[in-house]
C-alpha cells in the first residue's frame, strides 16, 4: 500500500458528501425549528420570496412558542415586505401564537 500523508478529517471526502444547501419543498406552511437563530430572518425573506413566485397568497410560518424572538423576526421581515398585506397570529388548530399566518398581494400584471 502506498504512504499516504496525514489527512483532516473530512478531507478526501467528495463535495457531495459535504455540507450542502438543502433545498426544501415550498408549501403555504413553513417549520423554521429546524433554523438556527441567526438566520430566521434570512431563510424567511428567501421563504417569502420562493412562497410569492410559486403564488401562494395565504401563508403559515412556524416559529415556536417560546420567548417570542423567532416570532419577533418573523413579524419585523413581514413589516418590512411590501408584498405583505396583513399578518397575525395563526388560529388556535393551526398554532395560535406559536405560528404567523401572512397574506401576500396579488401578482400585479406586467404591462
Amino acid at each position: 500500500m502506498p504512504d499516504e500523508p496525514d489527512r483532516p478529517p473530512g478531507a478526501g471526502q467528495r463535495a457531495e458528501d459535504a455540507e450542502a444547501p438543502t433545498e426544501l419543498p415550498i408549501t403555504d406552511v413553513f417549520d423554521l425549528h429546524s433554523f438556527q437563530p441567526r438566520d430566521v430572518a434570512d431563510v424567511t425573506r428567501a421563504y417569502l420570496d420562493a412562497a410569492y413566485e410559486k403564488g401562494y397568497r395565504n401563508i403559515r410560518l412556524i416559529h415556536g412558542r417560546g420567548k417570542g424572538v423567532q416570532r419577533r423576526t418573523v413579524r419585523t421581515v413581514l413589516e418590512r415586505d411590501p408584498r405583505v398585506v396583513d399578518f397575525g397570529d395563526a388560529p388556535l388548530e393551526a398554532g395560535g401564537w406559536g405560528a404567523t399566518w401572512a397574506r401576500l398581494e396579488s401578482r400585479r400584471s406586467r404591462s
